[in-house]
């Protein structure tokens, strides 16, 4: 368990929990001024889906989210997922980097979706509600050099698409469009849409936040 607050509360009840172990959404968590924990979810997430990637990253969100709950049903549990994807072709995370390599050159010249699914939920309330939101990336023309040199300022191996937004963008990245943060793996202003909505609808556990 982690704890990260982006503000004082003394109410332990109010933290809202990340279901995720991701670096890069708590970070964004905390930017937003959220205190939180992280309590990542051991569930099994599923690769595909035959509606296509929005439904499986909203179900990821919502495995991860149920999970978690099942430990601390009077909290919020925020859980995420996030894809790429190029004509419904999913580019999950790579297995090794002869696969991370493929996935960059599949992805070269192109642009392609990321999309990232978010899910609230509150057992004691008996809420639940997931969201998705896509932003789009084109990738420059690559070249194998260009992806050993990029492979050698991150990690492939625990990314979807092998790639990551905030680090050497110039190296593979030509244009975006939509959130970045999304793209990063958490759709920040959703969020805090979302959130100003829930604490009108419970304003007496929707605490960690005051934006």
């Amino acid at each position: 368990m982690q704890r990260r607050t982006g503000k004082a509360n003394t109410n332990e009840k109010s933290f809202l929990i990340l279901a995720s172990g991701s670096p890069r959404r708590r970070d964004l968590l905390y930017q937003m001024g959220v205190s939180f924990e992280v309590h990542c979810s051991g569930a099994d997430e599923i690769t595909s889906h035959v509606e296509g990637p929005l439904a499986m990253v909203k179900e990821n969100a919502k495995i991860k989210c149920l999970e978690v709950s099942k430990k601390f049903p009077d909290r919020f549990i925020l859980g995420a997922d996030t894809t790429v994807s190029l004509k419904n072709q999913i580019f999950g995370k790579p297995s090794d980097l002869e696969e991370a390599r493929e996935m960059l050159f599949g992805l070269s010249g192109k642009t392609h979706d990321v999309s990232t699914g978010v899910c609230l939920s509150h057992q004691r309330l008996g809420y639940i509600e997931t969201k998705v939101e896509t932003s789009s990336v084109k990738f420059k023309e690559i070249s194998g050099s260009t992806i050993d040199l990029y492979f050698e300022e991150i990690d492939p191996l625990d990314k979807a698409g092998a790639y990551a937004m905030q680090t050497r963008p110039d190296l593979i990245i030509e244009k975006y469009s939509g959130s970045r943060t999304n793209i990063i793996g958490l759709p920040v202003r959703l969020l805090e849409g979302w959130f100003s909505e829930l604490r009108t609808l419970f304003p007496t556990q929707f605490l960690f936040t005051d934006r």
